[in-house]
């Protein structure tokens, strides 16, 4: 077997042609023509649902493009399908890992390949690997299995089996979201590398500002399935890019933090609970969120912070300790939620906080449904209900055809403001976030951030936890680091350092 490392092939130059996507009546892809030059990294930005990912898929022959033509080294060629793609030399890294976490890297590699026998002779499989990575930028230990390698290794495994496949034009979806600074900025040189040598071309898909000034040559920004700007990246300015994405809108700038740090209002002390693998423990030895002030927990995926969210919610039972709020016992029951005013927006609040199939209406009257100024009832207040979701929506910016449209039809952003617009009417003592903005556009990012910032502000005790560092060290006023289940380090927002809050988060300091 030999591997089909077409790297000394060069990099390939790939352009679209007018490429037009029609679903029905609705256009996600408006004539799109792009040019990505042969060895060039080249980054692609546009809010969520600007077309992106129907280009790429276009790309990649998921999706047959309504009309428009792709030419790959100056030649139109015809992309049926993935294999098709695949045989011309085009890959894709996903945002979410795709490999086999019980199996080893060089097990990846090999079963990857549409050659793969099926007796494997290890010895030469491994003498071949051995002599792929040799000739790589980067390597990951090849006989460790994947659950075992860290999230930036896992990356660079991805990278790495898209080379050894023989793609020479590599699509790379958010390839940053689960790693460290540290971890991003690694694979991002690496990858750079290969093709300033010549030896891939990347079209890069990513939100941050900082990857493509830091490693892109070029970049194009889609809004509303139409290309609206493009060039050199060394000629234009964050505003620059910012102002092409946005159009006529206006990002929400967050008020200036107010107040001082009241009373204690959120106590763990001594939790100790199982994480979602039964094997490894989740051990929180202390931590106080006071009024007026945001708590950012900063921690790769995986870490325990889904586990510690499911305590405070009450989903997870713990095996020792004890959450409190305000000073009593807190075990999470709607009633105690209610009287005590706390509030939650848990990550993917579609499938966590919300009834997917039942109406916006529904889903923002949840929390007071059953609730009157004099007590509880038992009977549905259709005209109250309805006539707070109006009020709501209109206040959030809420984008949905109606208020009786199902949850499941809203974007990501919609569906995140719908939940805050339930969560934080009313009075709130206690807000308790995760990941708020994974995977949001700009212009929700920044509304949500301007509305966490306006509950801290309000007197609200805020406990944030997210796996964007950018997001933990712009809104939190103490950042505590999450590692292996257990809090690791913690720092004053004021004296928060990206770099030192990195290394903990890798666990390397």
């Amino acid at each position: 077997m030999t591997v089909k490392g077409h790297l000394e092939a060069g990099a390939l130059g790939v352009e679209t042609v007018g490429m037009t996507m029609r679903f029905g009546a609705f256009t996600a892809l408006d004539h799109v023509s792009i040019g990505v030059e042969p060895g060039s990294f080249h980054a692609l930005l546009g809010e969520n649902g600007a077309g992106k990912s129907t280009l790429v898929k276009c790309m990649m022959g998921f999706y047959h493009a309504t009309d428009g033509q792709m030419m790959v080294d100056g030649r139109e060629v015809a992309v049926p399908d993935p294999k098709a793609a695949h045989a011309l030399g085009l890959g894709m890294v996903y945002q979410h890992f795709t490999l086999v976490p019980s199996l080893s890297a060089a097990e990846n590699l090999v079963i990857s390949r549409e050659d793969a026998p099926r007796v494997i002779d290890w010895r030469r499989e491994k003498a071949a690997l051995t002599a792929f990575m040799a000739r790589m930028p980067f390597a990951v230990p090849l006989d460790q299995p994947v659950r075992a390698l860290s999230a930036g290794e896992k990356q660079k495994l991805e990278i790495l089996k898209q080379l050894y496949l023989g793609r020479r034009f590599l699509i790379l979806d958010e390839p940053t979201s689960v790693l460290t600074p540290d971890e991003a900025d690694e694979v991002l040189g690496h990858v750079r590398a290969l093709c300033q040598a010549g030896k891939i071309t990347v079209l890069m898909i990513t939100h941050k500002f900082r990857e493509v000034t830091a490693y892109a040559d070029a970049v194009s920004v889609l809004r509303r399935g139409k290309l609206v700007g493009s060039g050199k990246v060394a000629a234009l300015t964050h505003a620059d890019m910012a102002r092409m994405m946005m159009g006529d809108e206006t990002l929400a700038e967050p008020a200036p933090r107010a107040g001082a740090a009241g009373a204690p209002i959120l106590s763990l002390s001594g939790i100790r609970a199982r994480d979602r693998s039964g094997l490894k423990e989740i051990a929180i030895d202390r931590l106080e969120v006071r009024a007026g002030e945001i708590v950012g927990i900063a921690g790769i995926s995986g870490n325990g912070q889904m586990e510690l969210m499911e305590v405070l919610t009450g989903q997870r039972p713990v095996t020792a300790g004890d959450v409190r709020v305000e000073g009593g016992p807190y075990h999470a029951t709607r009633e105690e939620a209610r009287v005590k005013c706390v509030r939650y927006l848990p990550e993917e609040p579609l499938h966590n906080a919300c009834a997917a199939k039942m109406s916006v209406t529904e889903n923002i009257g949840f929390r007071s449904f059953d609730v009157n100024g004099s007590g509880t009832r038992f009977w549905l207040a259709n005209g109250a209900m309805r006539r707070q979701a109006r009020d709501l929506v209109a206040a959030f910016k809420v984008k949905t055809a109606s208020l009786d449209a199902p949850m499941a039809s809203l974007s990501g952003g919609n569906v995140q403001r719908a939940v805050l617009a339930r969560e934080l009417t009313g009075e709130v003592d206690l807000l308790i976030i995760s990941n708020p903005c994974f995977g949001l556009d700009f212009t929700a990012v920044a509304e949500i951030r301007a509305r966490i910032m306006a509950a801290r502000n309000a007197g609200a005790a805020v406990l944030l936890m997210s796996e964007d560092l950018d997001e933990v060290v712009e809104l939190s006023d103490r950042v505590l680091v999450m590692s292996e289940g257990r809090i690791t380090y913690e720092c004053s927002g004021a004296e928060a350092d990206a770099v030192e809050i990195g290394h903990h988060m890798a666990g390397h300091a």
